[in-house]
């Protein structure tokens, strides 16, 4: 994960959604400290968390990680992520029963 776009993007993703660091991160299922945290670098977020993002701004994990700069080839359209957040779930969720 290149960090320092991934903390860009997210921080990005919100300011033009128009939403607060507030309004996120209840959206997102975590604090406010927590979502300020991610955008600033100071914490690395799980598969979890990046699925919801994803999810909830409509862009690939590719792109919200900072492997490709590609934003146009990011944002899919709805029933598209709705299947991606269902195949990341399910990853998720396998990886988990390894802990």
């Amino acid at each position: 994960m290149n960090e320092r776009q991934f903390c860009a993007n997210l921080s990005r993703l919100r300011r033009e959604k128009g939403v607060s660091q507030r309004k996120a991160a209840s959206d997102l299922h975590i604090s406010q400290a927590l979502l300020s945290h991610y955008e600033n670098g100071a914490r690395e977020p799980g598969l979890a968390f990046v699925c919801r993002a994803c999810d909830y701004y409509g862009v690939t994990a590719d792109f919200l990680l900072g492997r490709t700069g590609d934003e146009a080839g990011a944002r899919l359209g709805p029933e598209t992520i709705r299947q991606l957040a269902h195949q990341l779930r399910q990853i998720a969720d396998q990886a988990e029963s390894y802990l």
